[in-house]
């Protein structure tokens, strides 16, 4: 009984939800590692299982998808700073099941107005740099969690924060995962005495199971559960950004914080097999991975086995052409002309396929020439940030919300805010 019980607890958390574990002689032979597990409530998915639960106990008050996204975000913030948290950006896609429409909400933050092209050259730089404070855009997360409160939220504000500010100021235990993520961007942490001071507790990244506390973080997420969006972007918050900034020799003003908008945008999408596939339209990279779809769309895929090197082999070809597309044109649509519909094109997709020769990988693709593409334009190579977290929500409504949230690279800029 004590190990039935114990598998139900494991299972249920790794999604969130808790429901009865069911026995039978079909579902033992699956090939899956985990039985499906069913809800009337809704599902939350989240790299970190107690951030699921988080969401997944906002979906048992009645809350929507987006609120148990932002519940779950809000957590993940807390138990994954080194991916995401209130300092990050963040995504979001939005099905509504009743009217069958979906909406897009960009909240990726912008430059601050005083880091131009002249500044950065009179300090010796080429190129924004990947760490410090002059790698610092405006954060759009909490923003974006306003935004999608106010078109599809029901529960209050204030109780979406409730688990979040529990677990950073109660404390959690460090993940496996974690501990061997945490340790290897020490480095990064240490050249910022505060982020040290924080991230680093008695001078060493926490060991696996140790408990974390971030008494600090809860505070600022009260003010922003008590007073909303103001509190970061116009309130205590925003000031202690903005002094931060002016202590380390960056550029951050209060302007910049205050005038800061999330954009609800139309998705993109592409057709692959039947499905449909959406994704938040530029300055994003996601159209990088339709085009990818586009691309693998054109070779018959299912008949080459799931685990096969030629299937690989296409797919990892593909990615090399669109992210060479991607380098090459986009950017913000509001300085660059973007050729959407060229680089998602099906004449093009199989433009690009044939490049592909099935017996010899192919490392240096040239980008290709859209339609509407200008010639002319070349973006500069973005650095090569890999750390995001992803999580998923669905209601009992069959609303979906899929969020992506984001510090460009582990740790972000290894600035921590001062107070």
């Amino acid at each position: 009984m004590k190990r039935g019980l114990l598998i139900l607890v494991v299972v249920a958390a790794c999604v969130g939800i808790a429901v009865p574990l069911l026995r039978s002689e079909r579902l033992m032979t699956w090939s899956q590692g985990r039985s499906m597990v069913s809800s009337q409530l809704g599902i939350v998915a989240a790299e970190q299982p107690l951030a699921a639960q988080a969401g997944a106990s906002i979906l048992a008050e009645g809350g929507s998808a987006a609120d148990a996204a932002i519940a779950a975000s809000a957590t993940m913030g807390v138990m994954q700073p080194m991916m995401n948290g209130m300092g990050g950006d963040l995504f979001a896609i939005e099905w509504d099941s009743k009217s069958g429409t979906v909406s897009g909400l960009n909240s990726s933050g912008w430059a601050p107005e005083g880091l131009t092209l002249q500044y950065l050259k009179s300090h010796g730089l080429k190129r924004i740099p990947g760490t410090g404070i002059l790698s610092v855009s405006i954060p759009g997360c909490v923003m974006g969690w306003w935004e999608l409160h106010q078109r599809f939220g029901k529960l209050p504000w204030k109780d979406l924060f409730k688990p979040a500010i529990y677990y950073a100021s109660h404390g959690f235990p460090i993940t496996q995962w974690n501990s061997m993520y945490w340790p290897a961007y020490s480095d990064v942490l240490r050249k910022d005495k505060e982020a040290a001071r924080v991230y680093l507790p008695g001078g060493q990244p926490p060991k696996l199971g140790q408990i974390f506390r971030n008494p600090e973080y809860a505070g600022a997420l009260e003010l922003v559960a008590n007073e909303g969006e103001r509190a970061f972007y116009k309130g205590s918050i925003a000031r202690a950004i903005v002094k931060t900034s002016q202590e380390l020799g960056g550029v951050i003003s209060p302007q910049d914080l205050s005038e800061y908008k999330a954009e609800w945008v139309e998705p993109i999408e592409t057709d692959y097999h039947g499905w449909k596939v959406f994704e938040i339209p530029p300055n994003t990279q996601g159209i990088a991975a339709l085009e990818m779809l586009n691309i693998m769309g054109q070779f018959p895929l299912s008949t080459y086995g799931a685990k096969s090197a030629e299937r690989f082999h296409i797919e990892m070809q593909a990615q090399q052409l669109a992210y060479a597309d991607l380098h090459r044109y986009v950017g913000d649509p509001r300085f660059v002309k973007v050729p959407v519909n060229g680089m998602l094109s099906m004449d093009y997709a199989k433009a690009r396929a044939k490049l592909i020769d099935p017996d010899q990988a192919k490392c240096d693709y040239q980008p290709g020439t859209p339609p509407g593409a200008d010639p002319n334009i070349a973006i500069a190579t973005p650095h090569p940030g890999t750390d995001t977290s992803y999580l998923t929500a669905v209601d009992r409504d069959g609303n979906i919300v899929s969020l992506i949230q984001s510090l460009a690279g582990a740790f972000g800029s290894g600035v921590a805010v001062r107070g």
